[in-house]
């Protein structure tokens, strides 16, 4: 009965924070592409090589499920082109 209750809370959870996960990994998605738009600009070589290093992490992330460092590395790109 007691592994039933555990298991009933797990699933009560991972339902709660699916929403957040989808949406963090739809920003990830639009924030790579983002900085894909913002390398095809062509921006000054130091910009270029911030926003080189952050779309490398940033699919890296992506690809691992990690989608909060994901986001993190596109927070890094949009600070380098302000």
């Amino acid at each position: 009965m007691m592994g039933m209750t555990r298991g009933a809370l797990l699933i009560a959870a991972l339902a709660l924070t699916y929403p957040a996960f989808a949406d963090d990994a739809a920003e990830c998605t639009s924030g790579i592409a983002m900085i894909q738009a913002e390398i095809a600009k062509t921006p000054a070589e130091p910009v270029l090589a911030k926003l080189r290093k952050a779309l490398k992490v940033a699919e890296r992330e992506q690809k691992e499920g990690e989608f909060d460092e994901c986001l993190d590395a596109v927070g890094d790109a949009k600070r380098a082109v302000k």
